[in-house]
């Protein structure tokens, strides 16, 4: 918005001056600072100078109208374009948030569609991780200061549910034994990182450190195995730490810079 600001007023200087050095094509005489009114009047697109204009003072005053239409255009194109960002990053959190806590957990998520006996409804939620991912990135990229945009009532906000979409990505990916899961599960992974990576890379932020220990993947793997889950015959505890760690440090990094929580592995 201040870029569109600081356009409007060179515009209104510029034309100023231009409708200065036509100052005798008026009718009364302008000077510079009834110039300044009249084409500020024209920029506007309300006309309510009541000076005519004459030869070529007439054809400033309608670049000038059509200038001042163009850029008040283009303003509100971009207020819309940023709402329509922001509410369909927001839905995704609030709906995963509904199901997965605050801040929202892989594993909280995992546990509640057990409780609910709808386990191929996480297959949906994969799928429709990745659009999410997609979009987020798509919006936030063309208009970075929504990186920084927070609406009421979403809670810990992106940082936390793409730590949580990620995390439950990475669960199916090494630890839970569901062949049809797997491949969109490597999928929203990678859209995850893209997105993560672009974004911090937009704001200037590095990884931080993150303290996901294999000591920890036993407690998780317990917690799925109760919660019904089937886990694969052979899990590599380093490993899942060592990954989970590639993609946390990036997420916290984003959420510690907009003053957020990031999404727990335990809740």
């Amino acid at each position: 918005m201040g870029s569109f600001l600081i356009w409007m007023v060179l515009l209104w200087l510029g034309f100023g001056l231009i409708a200065h050095a036509l100052g005798d094509w008026f009718a009364p005489p302008a000077d510079f600072p009834e110039a300044l009114f009249i084409v500020g009047s024209a920029l506007c697109t309300v006309g309510l100078s009541g000076i005519e204009a004459h030869g070529p003072a007439r054809w400033a005053l309608v670049l000038a109208g059509l200038s001042g239409l163009s850029v008040l255009t283009m303003a509100v194109t971009y207020l819309l374009q940023v709402q329509e960002g922001i509410s369909r990053r927001d839905a995704g959190i609030l709906k995963l948030t509904t199901a997965a806590g605050q801040p929202p957990s892989a594993l909280g998520l995992l546990e509640r569609y057990a409780d609910l006996d709808s386990p191929e409804e996480i297959r949906r939620v994969l799928y429709r991780g990745r659009d999410w991912c997609a979009t987020v990135l798509q919006s936030h990229a063309s208009h970075p200061s929504l990186i920084y945009f927070r609406s009421v009532g979403v809670g810990s906000g992106w940082p936390a549910t793409l730590g949580a979409m990620m995390d439950l990505a990475l669960m199916f990916e090494l630890l839970i034994e569901d062949r049809e899961s797997r491949a969109p599960a490597i999928l929203l992974r990678s859209e995850g990182l893209r997105l993560i990576d672009d974004l911090n890379g937009l704001i200037g932020l590095e990884a931080e450190s993150d303290d996901t220990s294999a000591a920890a993947v036993p407690r998780v793997c317990a917690r799925l195995t109760a919660a019904g889950y089937k886990l694969r015959s052979s899990v590599d505890a380093a490993e899942f730490a060592e990954q989970r760690r590639k993609h946390a440090g990036r997420v916290r990094a984003a959420a510690e810079h907009l003053g957020t929580t990031a999404a727990p592995l335990i809740p």
